[in-house]
């Protein structure tokens, strides 16, 4: 069971850095990262059930990756639309400078 939990994981942390590499649109960008947490999430619980001593400690950590997550998914977004507001696009190329 453990190897088709780590085969999910890979596929859905590929998929995540495919889109935070490639596309240029920041809510997309913000989207893969969560791809990317969430991949990580299934690694610690795997690893928490089917490690050589199983345990709580990979859901334990599992839940501060969620939490962090869901602070980054909140200060991303606030950022993303102070930046819309100002330039008036979520394309991560016009993100270049600070200010004009």
């Amino acid at each position: 069971m453990l190897p088709s939990y780590l085969t999910m994981a890979a596929i859905l942390f590929c998929i995540g850095l495919y889109g935070a590499l490639a596309k240029r649109n920041a809510v997309i960008v913000l989207l893969s990262l969560e791809l990317m947490l969430n991949a990580v999430n299934l690694n610690l619980i795997a690893f928490s059930k089917y490690g050589v001593v199983p345990s709580l400690t990979g859901q334990i950590f599992s839940l501060f990756t969620i939490t962090v997550a869901a602070a980054e998914a909140a200060i991303g977004v606030a950022i993303l639309i102070a930046l819309f507001r100002m330039r008036g696009t979520v394309n991560v190329d016009e993100f270049d400078k600070m200010r004009r």
